[in-house]
């Protein structure tokens, strides 16, 4: 296995794992009144990540040597979304389904930034192809990333606007 075939195998597990969490925590929340936002972008965010994969397997020889300095940000941001989806525990999903009434989570991350996750996205979506010299990709990639974030952000500050004033959690 190359270090290319390697990182996509990773990266696709991890992506599965989370929709499958996500979708798990997000049939939870609706059942306690969770109410859904925003779903018409969210194909397109899948459509652009799964794209984002395909671009590095399809542009990027196979016998590629990575920038190790550059493939180790990747644990890195990892272990910082494992943060980001322990604090915000159940409610954590890859949708934007906020339940009424209740407050906003803020601790982890949370207590400096309103969308750590968002970082880290577009931190991999930039350094995984440079890892492996697409730096195409990754600026193609990370312009498309930036417009559907500066969309679903704007769309998910307003589902949880109510919800700020409401304290701690």
């Amino acid at each position: 296995m190359t270090p290319l075939s390697a990182v996509l195998v990773l990266v696709v597990a991890q992506r599965l794992a989370e929709l499958a969490l996500a979708s798990r925590n997000g049939r939870a929340l609706k059942s306690i009144g969770g109410v859904e936002t925003g779903a018409g972008h969210y194909p397109l965010l899948v459509l652009l990540h799964a794209a984002w994969l395909v671009a590095i397997a399809a542009s990027v020889p196979w016998g590629t040597r990575p920038s190790w300095a550059l493939l180790a940000l990747w644990p890195v941001s990892l272990a910082a979304r494992l943060w980001i989806m322990h604090s915000l525990g159940p409610f954590w999903t890859t949708r934007i389904i906020t339940v009424p009434g209740l407050p906003l989570v803020r601790r982890g991350p949370y207590r400096w930034l309103r969308h750590p996750n968002y970082l880290i996205v577009a931190l991999e979506i930039a350094v995984l192809p440079l890892a492996f010299g697409a730096w195409r990709v990754a600026l193609v990639f990370s312009l498309l990333n930036a417009a559907l974030l500066a969309w679903r952000i704007r769309i998910e500050d307003a589902a949880l606007a109510p919800r700020r004033r409401l304290g701690q959690s």
